[in-house]
């Protein structure tokens, strides 16, 4: 069994959970780390038993990598995959894919171009109750959906943003949308299908920072139905993302790790791993273990060896994204609707 030599680039509070769930997976191995930081870099080398280095280049450069994690700040995503991919790299990036539509699409191409899988982590796709939700919508078991209703009502405190010079940056964070909100985003676009046109208003309430710490949005959907999605960093003290989805047969409800509400017609509640670990990261950004990037790691794995699509695709990322610009878009034009496209 081949193990897949892994790359990190960034050494951050989440490239701690991309390494522990890399040291669990059979697979694969750690290579080497980078950090523009030599402490960090050395610190997290010994934890992990990897080399590292402080100029992420070597990792380019390394043929004993397969695969490059990025977990560097936002901002950074889309040029250090762009130079991993021209380096012949396979490449997991950390949410967002990167900072505009325009960006990521050069990166899908790019990595079309040279025959390498392309991926960002989304994954809360892979958490149970999300998996049971989606079977239900794609088996038709609530029938045609009316509505999704998405909220994100996390909190962060000025402090948060203060500590890092990047934090609420338009160019560097992208706001509560893009870096807080970005996972309900990609979890209403992956339920609910193709959207046909947005209505957003965006708003600096609570903070002092470049960027929103509120979206809101109505989404009609191509099918016929409709979303609403919340995503803030001002809801004091912090709470779980939730998700509503409402059929023409059947409701399904769920909030953080828990389905509060189960209407399927001919269907009870299935049994369903309630893994309360994970944390929802509705106050303390750290509250995640690596349990479900496991997942999405080893589904990246077996696509890469299989040469088929990962489980979350490039062109998810960059949908994920285009969504966020256009609610932006919106909210400059007084929250009129702006089409889909």
């Amino acid at each position: 069994m081949k193990k897949w030599g892994f790359g990190l680039i960034g050494c951050g509070s989440i490239a701690n959970v991309h390494l522990e769930a890399i040291s669990g997976i059979d697979q694969a191995r750690i290579v080497s780390v980078a950090s523009r930081t030599e402490q960090r870099a050395r610190e997290t080398s010994e934890r992990y038993a990897c080399a590292w280095t402080t100029d992420y280049y070597e990792i380019l450069a390394n043929r004993e990598i397969d695969i490059v994690c990025i977990t560097t700040g936002s901002g950074s995503h889309g040029r250090i995959a762009m130079e991993a991919l021209h380096a012949g790299k396979h490449v997991l990036v950390e949410k967002p894919i990167a900072m505009s539509t325009d960006e990521a699409s050069a990166m899908i191409n790019l990595a079309e171009e040279k025959q390498l899988t392309l991926s960002v982590v989304s994954q809360t796709r892979f958490f149970p109750h999300h998996q049971l939700l989606k079977r239900m919508i794609e088996e038709g078991n609530i029938g045609n959906l009316l509505l999704i209703e998405v909220s994100r009502p996390f909190y962060r405190t000025q402090s948060y943003y203060d500590e890092a010079d990047w934090r609420g940056t338009k160019a560097e964070d992208g706001g509560a949308l893009l870096n807080q909100g970005i996972h309900s985003i990609d979890l209403l676009l992956w339920l609910g299908g193709k959207v046909k046109s947005v209505a957003g208003r965006t708003a600096t309430q609570t903070h002092h920072m470049e960027s929103e710490d509120m979206g809101l949005a109505i989404l009609t959907m191509e099918n016929g139905g409709f979303a609403t999605l919340m995503c803030t960093t001002s809801a004091v003290p912090g709470f779980p993302p939730s998700i509503n989805v409402y059929g023409d047969k059947g409701t399904i409800k769920i909030a953080g790790q828990e389905i509060t509400h189960w209407t399927v017609p001919g269907i009870p509640l299935p049994n369903y791993e309630n893994d309360k670990t994970s944390g929802n990261a509705g106050a303390d950004p750290r509250n995640i273990n690596s349990t479900f990037h496991s997942k999405q790691i080893i589904d990246f794995i077996e696509s890469v060896s299989l040469k088929r699509k990962p489980a979350v695709t490039g062109e998810a990322g960059r949908d994920a994204i285009r969504l966020i610009e256009l609610i932006h878009r919106s909210s400059e034009q007084g929250g009129n609707p702006v089409p889909f496209e």
